[in-house]
């Protein structure tokens, strides 16, 4: 599966952003996003509470010619969803990328794991996705302009909010992206 064109509008962004700590894929399931940022010599941190996952990814690094790639990936089986569990507070990480995924709990978690100059790149459902199709359960959409209200501190590179056609399936799809970057005090 492709990685997401939002990374190849931003990939130079998140370059800078990860020259003093890597990116940290959230709730990676392939890791497709991820693999692309390490295809560019990005050091990224597979997270993935689903180790059938983290073991794919594991295969395909083990996979790469270059051993050098190997060396910038680490892989992380974390529940992220745990009661009262702060995972993302141990490290902090140049970019964090988030697709497809949304535990609102985890947000201020995320935003102070980023480092100052750091980014996100979110991108996640909305409401209007349950006209759509899945997911309709109201948990796991983003109500609308929430995304640019969570970061409205940042400076935001990118937003978009509406109903475009997905580019693998071609099926319409509500969704939020946003891309911000983290103030340096």
């Amino acid at each position: 599966m492709e990685a997401s064109k939002l990374l190849s509008h931003c990939l130079q962004n998140i370059a800078l952003a990860c020259d003093r700590a890597p990116a940290l894929d959230l709730a990676c399931g392939t890791g497709r996003n991820g693999l692309f940022l390490l295809a560019s010599g990005i050091p990224v941190v597979f997270a993935d509470r689903d180790s059938p996952s983290l073991e794919r990814i594991k295969q395909h690094l083990a996979a790469l010619p270059c051993e050098r790639q190997r060396e910038l990936a680490r892989l992380w089986q974390v529940d992220l969803e745990l009661p009262h569990a702060r995972p993302l507070d141990a490290e902090t990480y140049g970019a964090i990328l988030v697709f497809r995924y949304l535990h609102r709990p985890l947000l201020a978690g995320i935003k102070e794991a980023v480092i100052p100059g750091g980014l996100v790149i979110y991108e996640t459902f909305t409401v209007e996705q349950a006209k759509l199709g899945r997911p309709r359960n109201p948990d796991f959409l983003l109500r609308f302009g929430e995304l640019r209200e969570c970061f409205r501190e940042w400076d935001i590179l990118h937003y978009f909010e509406e109903i475009e056609h997905d580019p693998v399936s071609g099926q319409p799809r509500a969704i939020a992206q946003v891309v911000a970057e983290k103030p340096v005090a």
